[in-house]
């Protein structure tokens, strides 16, 4: 028997290659870049009418793009989203999607182990407009049960978090969630649309920094809201349209071409940092070794149970100083210091003094942050180089 498949319902890698694409007039193999700001009109009715809505065509590159569509389709198909909306940075899109929905007098519910910009979103921005933000310990279903029971207007987690790689059950914060009346975004960056659907587990809208792994390469900033169409189109698109926080049309194609390869490149990835993770606990240097695939780590049997693998980021701590870790990034000659994640090659930060340098010592305390804390993206080389590189590193502590 014969199974016709439609777009919708192709495996996931081929939505990768071939998800919304959109040929031209002049049917080019590779996706078109329409590197323009604006669109003609052949009379000034249209022109109007595309304005109130009564045509659907595209207006203006800040609105919508061909390439951009193109872009966003493609990672709807890869999500299982019902609509997208791309924008100049991971940080625009975290922002858009709090911003476009709450007011003066909103309750926001939000996990304590954040990325250090999404916190101080949370913290010191959005209270300037009146809004009320509570934070808790995400792993702690007690603490959310308390924020959440009172209304709500929005709840934002990481999972795994960054640094900390801390695992929420995204399942058991939806459901108190929308029994407050909350819509549950999820920051789904260290997982990737390969590891992690949270839709499937009951979240609403899921945003990315594009510029990690989605990219992968180092080349490109970027960032994408999924979520449901009407809400899309009632909440952000409004919001979106009138701020400004749109992609160019050169990194939606950049982003595009390179979907075709996230797959591959991120079953790599967590290969590599499998054996890097299970190497470091072998050494003596190290006083803790993070990754949710090892067995050790306090969440591994709930990040076993919504991952279908364990992300590319493994942490050590070397003593809770400073010096150790400053000691051991100086030593790796392969290794890059670098503040991004995701990338093909393999890179080092030390967040207490980068990412999270601007929380409190008591804050990064609690959330196990020390001075001696490193966060390893790994990248795609050989692994048995890395194993080199960091064991060279780890002798000089």
């Amino acid at each position: 028997m014969t199974i016709e498949r439609t777009e919708k319902t192709w495996r996931p890698q081929t939505q990768m290659v071939r998800g919304g694409t959109r040929r031209s007039a002049f049917d080019e193999t590779d996706e078109a870049i329409f590197m323009t700001s604006g669109f003609v009109y052949e009379k000034a009715e249209d022109a109007e009418a595309a304005f109130k809505n009564e045509i659907d065509r595209f207006i203006y590159s800040r609105y919508g793009n061909p390439t951009n569509e193109m872009f966003q389709d493609r990672l709807c198909l890869l999500e299982g989203a019902e609509a997208c909306r791309a924008t100049s940075s991971g940080m625009a899109a975290v922002f858009a999607s709090l911003a476009s929905q709450v007011s003066a007098g909103d309750h926001v519910v939000g996990s304590r182990a954040l990325f250090g910009s999404c916190q101080f979103i949370l913290t010191e921005i959005l209270p300037r407009y009146g809004v009320e933000t509570t934070l808790v310990d995400g792993g702690d279903l007690d603490q959310w049960e308390k924020a959440l029971s009172k209304p709500t207007k929005a709840v934002f987690f990481e999972t795994p978090s960054n640094p900390g790689l801390e695992i929420i059950d995204i399942r058991a914060v939806c459901e108190m969630a929308h029994s407050a009346g909350a819509m549950v975004i999820v920051d789904n960056v260290f997982a990737t649309p390969i590891l992690q659907h949270p839709m499937e587990l009951g979240a609403d809208i899921v945003v990315y920094s594009t510029t990690k792994h989605i990219d992968g390469q180092g080349r490109t900033m970027g960032g994408a809201i999924l979520a449901p169409e009407d809400w899309v189109n009632e909440t952000l698109s409004p919001f979106y349209r009138h701020t400004g926080p749109s992609m160019s049309p050169f990194n939606a194609w950049v982003l595009l071409k390179a979907l075709e390869t996230l797959d591959m490149r991120v079953a790599k990835h967590c290969q590599n940092a499998t054996e890097i993770a299970n190497f470091l606990t072998e050494q003596a240097k190290p006083t803790r070794v993070l990754y949710p695939g090892l067995e050790s780590h306090p969440q591994h049997a709930l990040a076993k149970s919504q991952m279908s693998d364990f992300g590319t980021v493994v942490c050590l701590d070397l003593d809770g100083k400073k010096e150790n870790a400053f000691r051991f990034m100086n030593a790796l000659q392969l290794v890059d210091i670098s503040n991004n994640l995701g990338d093909a090659k393999s890179l080092t930060t030390h967040p207490a003094t980068t990412t999270h340098q601007r929380i409190s010592e008591e804050e990064r305390a609690e959330l196990g942050i020390t001075d001696g804390f490193v966060r390893l993206s790994i990248g795609l080389e050989d692994v048995e180089d890395l194993k080199e590189d960091i064991a060279q590193a780890l002798s000089k502590v």
